[in-house]
Order: structure tokens, then sequence, then C-alpha cells
């Protein structure tokens, strides 16, 4: 049975969340983006929420029980106070995420308790590639088995907090598969390339990553010798994605409501304006509709429904086309404001563009 009301836990998680996006993101999210940075401070404060620690078990050193659900409750009100923030603070579960849901005993127990106990660490993933055609079913990037050990060929784009990073979950084609290996950062043949310059999200820290004949123990394929199923991973990925085009439509939406409420012209308030009107309406529909498929798909993953792939794969590409419609409707809305960066809709404009792109680099 679904339920629309968060549990006492969840809402409580929410709530703190949301202050946080308030009081915290909000105030600095346009120097963060001018400046490229946001402050290890703010990182910090976010980690220490204890999101991703939500959804780890005790024995491997988090406070909970994994739950899609309540990760899409946080991601959203994360996102809604900024969209490179959130996928800041939550760079460590791109690699802590998938280790939970398909490693191995041996690597939960390995990597999650210094991961998780500790204070926010650079540990990343590369997925991304660099390519028109890309296809996380069908990478270019290719795994190859040479006596005890995997050998590592590849490019990959969008790997957030690259330098400095402390390993990398890197996913790679090995016999037709995708598979992901766990790839300590200090290993030869690494090279990680200039900070990459995006149309958004400036304040989160990309780079393009090669791996060049990179060793690692065979020990180190995510799943151990057998290998993990891909689908909840991208599963888990989508769903991410989504909840953050919702945060960020989100956003766009309630600014330029009470924009249109408060601005007149000529005499009339622009809400009053029929043409406003209906393009408000269908914004908050659409968000509430994506919303709904959202939390559905999360609910299907809670659950072990064999149609979560499906579902999420569903939310995530609505979400695409939502958060663009929405953010592009509040640049017109606000007119000629709009377009001046005094003002956040074109910044949220330039991140939504982002949800169609950046697969990968956010896990619930």
């Amino acid at each position: 049975m679904y339920a629309f009301e968060p549990s006492e836990e969840q809402q409580m998680l929410i709530d703190v969340v949301k202050r946080f996006a308030e009081n915290d993101i909000r105030p600095v999210a346009r120097d963060a983006e001018e400046g490229d940075d946001y402050s290890p401070d703010l990182i910090e404060k976010g980690w220490e929420l204890g999101i991703l620690q939500a959804s780890v078990p005790e024995e491997y050193g988090g406070f909970g029980d994994y739950s899609a659900l309540t990760g899409v409750l946080a991601m959203e009100e994360l996102a809604w106070g900024d969209m490179a923030a959130a996928m800041a603070v939550m760079t460590p579960s791109l690699f802590a995420l998938p280790i939970l849901l398909a490693g191995n005993e041996d690597q939960k127990q390995s990597y999650l308790p210094p991961l998780v106990e500790a204070e926010w660490q650079p540990y990343t993933a590369a997925l991304i590639e660099p390519h028109f055609d890309f296809d996380p079913g069908d990478l270019r990037t290719t795994a190859v088995m040479e006596g005890d050990a995997y050998v590592i060929n590849g490019e990959k784009i969008y790997v957030p907090f690259a330098e400095g990073a402390e390993a990398f979950l890197v996913y790679a084609n090995l016999d037709g598969q995708t598979q992901g290996f766990i790839v300590p950062a200090e290993l030869e043949g690494i090279t990680v390339g200039e900070r990459s310059k995006l149309l958004g999200i400036n304040a989160l820290p990309n780079y393009t990553v090669t791996f060049k004949d990179v060793r690692i123990p065979a020990g180190n394929r995510l799943g151990g010798s057998e290998g993990h199923d891909f689908a909840p991973v991208i599963t888990s990925a989508r769903l991410g994605m989504a909840a953050i085009g919702l945060g960020v439509a989100r956003a766009a939406f309630e600014y330029s409501r009470d924009y249109a409420k408060e601005r007149e012209v000529f005499g009339v308030k622009v809400a009053q304006k029929q043409a406003i009107a209906f393009m408000l309406a269908e914004m908050a529909t659409e968000i509430e509709a994506i919303r709904l498929l959202t939390w559905e798909a999360a609910w299907m993953v809670d659950n072990g429904h064999p149609d979560a792939f499906k579902q999420a794969y569903l939310a995530h590409t609505s979400a695409m086309d939502m958060a663009m419609m929405v953010t592009d409707r509040a640049v017109q809305i606000l007119g000629g404001h709009g377009y001046i960066r005094e003002y956040p809709v074109e910044m949220w404009m330039r991140n939504g563009r982002g949800i169609a792109n950046l697969l990968g680099m956010a896990m619930i």
C-alpha cells in the first residue's frame, strides 16, 4: 500500500535538511557558483546531517537501513537549496551506496565503516564517458582479466572531486557487462585532467580522468569474483537525479510564483495575467506529477518490486523534461530580470539542463 505521509523519522530528516538548505546553502549559493567552490565547512556540515549514514546499517558504521524513498525525500530538499551543494555533500555516496547495494561482505566491512564514520572524504565514482552515444550499459572503458588482476583502460568525464580523491568506483565494460571496480587513487596509470568548465553546477569541482593500464586486485571487482547486477546501481543513480530535478524545479517555481504575486506591470500583478497564471499552474502540476512518479519508483525499490528499474528510468527521463520546462518558464515569468545574474532563476535553468547529462553523479 502506498502512503503519502513521511514516517516520523523521515519527516525529522526532511525538516533538518530543509533548514540546512534554507539557512546555510541558499545564502551562499550564488557566491559559490561565481567563485567555483563551496567551503569545506559547509560541505562537512551537510555531511553531518547523516543522510548517507541513515541508509547504512549499524554493522557497517551507519545508524539505519537503506531506503530509496528516504534518500529521494532528502535529496529533493538539498537540491532545493542548490544542486551543486547537494551533489557535493553526497559525493561519497557515489562510492558507498554501490558497495552497500552490490558489494560482497568483505568489501562492505572494509570500505563502509571508515567512510561513513569519519568526516566527509573525497570518495567518488567515474561512470560517464566523453562520447555522444554514451550508454551506461555499453561502456567503452574496458576491464580485462590478466592473471590475478584486472587492467582498466578508458576515459571518464564529470568525475566530482577527482583531484585529491581517496578512491574511485570505476565502471567498465567486462565481457559485455557493466561492472564496478574499486580503484585506489594512488595507483599508477591514473591521470586527472584540468577542472572542467560547465554550463552549470560550477561550485562542484568536476574533472576528466584517464585510466591507462591501471591494475587492481581481482578482489576489487564490485561483488567479488562473481561480479554484480548493475541494475540496482543505475536505478539508484536515476532516482538521485530525478530527486535533484524536483528540488531545482521546485525552487524555480516557488521563486517565480512569489515574484509574480508581488511584481506589478501597468498597475496589475503579474500573477493576475492569464498567461502567467496558466504557466504557473502547469509548472505546479508537472512538479507534483513527477514527484509522485519518483516516490512510486523509490517505493518499488524499497519493496523489491520487479518493475523498479523501469519506473526509475521513467522518473528520471520525466524529471529531465520537467526541470527544463519549469526553470525555463521561471526565467520567462521574471521577464528581463530572469536573464540577470542578480536573480537565481537563470542559474537554476543552467543547472536544470544538467539533469539530462549528469547520470551517475548522484545516488540515493
